[in-house]
């Protein structure tokens, strides 16, 4: 587990074009909206409803999350900028059906003042059910339930997008893309999770499996996986590491203790700190950076909610992560960098190459 960095941390001046922080009227919850960049167009991020220390840790949170998003949006190769929700749960808070409903209509109200900078989307502790809600306060926000005139929440596209990644990582790895054999440790079985491992099982990997839920033990029974405990995940001797859960999995000491040649998983700021892209590289381990691989989600949102999207061409665009990782490999290569700096390098040329404003 990463330490929250205090707010001090991102400087003298806010980098940001926006920060909401408003205390919801009817819920009493704090909610933190950052919109880091609307240089592509509209930002473009989820809502994390999730339990923090303080405040302030939240906060923080969303800003180095919206941060993330518009990298992740600017890789993906979409017009949208980048932004985040975070909803603060102090510690032992227990929503009951009503409150969840009241902080959802007060994230509503939140977003509708930005004047449209912002559009929500599920995240981690939302889903969307939850985002329905929020269309009652807010034209800005998608990935509403089917039968609510939504497309239904993104975990499908985002675990395809994810299988990509990984397919091109194994290339990178060993030469190879083939998944029969290899033996991957998957860290968190969460929805995206599951649908991996499920995948991975099915295409015949040796699966190794673990969340800090002990009731997921049934997910790695019905694969045929081998569970180990969470803290043991990382130092499980095998080809891949894929980090399905919470950030900040990759410190300095859980890289030292790595027995993988590459790591690849959709889990969000897998890097403790900067400085871990080195440290893989040192140890010639394939990182394929989080916010290139687990793209598949917004990309699925944002195709999805144009005129004229079909199924087919969102899905081939999720494909297409495989490509953008395989790219990052080969510039890391070329370059005699990190994969960090390559994907951070593709992510800026495309907002580079918009024209500024006068």
């Amino acid at each position: 587990m990463s330490v929250m960095p205090s707010l001090d941390s991102i400087g003298t001046d806010l980098p940001h074009e926006k920060l909401s922080i408003q205390k919801g009227e009817r819920s009493g919850l704090t909610i933190s909206i950052a919109v880091h960049s609307t240089k592509l167009g509209q930002a473009l991020g989820g809502c994390r409803l999730w339990t923090y220390d303080t405040w302030t840790d939240a906060v923080y949170d969303s800003l180095r999350l919206s941060e993330g998003m518009t990298y992740k949006n600017a890789a993906a190769g979409l017009q949208r900028g980048g932004g985040k929700t975070v909803i603060y749960l102090p510690r032992g808070t227990q929503l009951t059906a009503e409150r969840r409903r009241d902080v959802m209509l007060d994230l509503g109200d939140a977003i509708q003042s930005l004047g449209g900078a912002y559009m929500t989307a599920e995240d981690v502790g939302t889903s969307a059910d939850d985002m329905a809600v929020v269309a009652e306060r807010t034209r800005d926000v998608c990935g509403l339930p089917s039968d609510k005139g939504g497309v239904g929440e993104p975990s499908d596209a985002t675990a395809q997008g994810v299988y990509a990644g990984i397919l091109a990582t194994l290339d990178a790895a060993f030469g190879d893309r083939t998944v029969a054999g290899r033996r991957f440790t998957v860290v968190g079985l969460g929805h995206v999770g599951s649908l991996l491992a499920t995948r991975l099982a099915g295409d015949g990997a040796v699966l190794t499996v673990t969340d800090v839920n002990p009731a997921k033990r049934e997910v790695a029974a019905a694969l045929g996986a081998q569970w180990t405990e969470p803290d043991e995940a990382v130092r499980v001797r095998g080809d891949v590491l894929v980090p399905a859960g919470v950030g900040g999995i990759l410190t300095a000491d859980v890289i030292d203790s790595l027995q993988v040649k590459a790591v690849v998983g959709p889990a969000n700021n897998q890097l403790a700190e900067r400085s871990g892209a080195d440290l893989l590289r040192e140890r010639g381990i394939a990182w394929a950076p989080d916010f290139v691989v687990n793209a598949g989600g917004v990309i699925f949102l944002d195709t999805l909610t144009r005129p004229g999207a079909s199924a087919e061409a969102t899905r081939e665009r999720v494909e297409q992560i495989g490509d953008t990782v395989a790219q990052i490999f080969e510039d890391a290569r070329s370059g005699d960098t990190t994969t960090l700096a390559a994907a951070e390098a593709l992510a800026l040329s495309r907002l580079d190459a918009v024209p500024a404003l006068v």
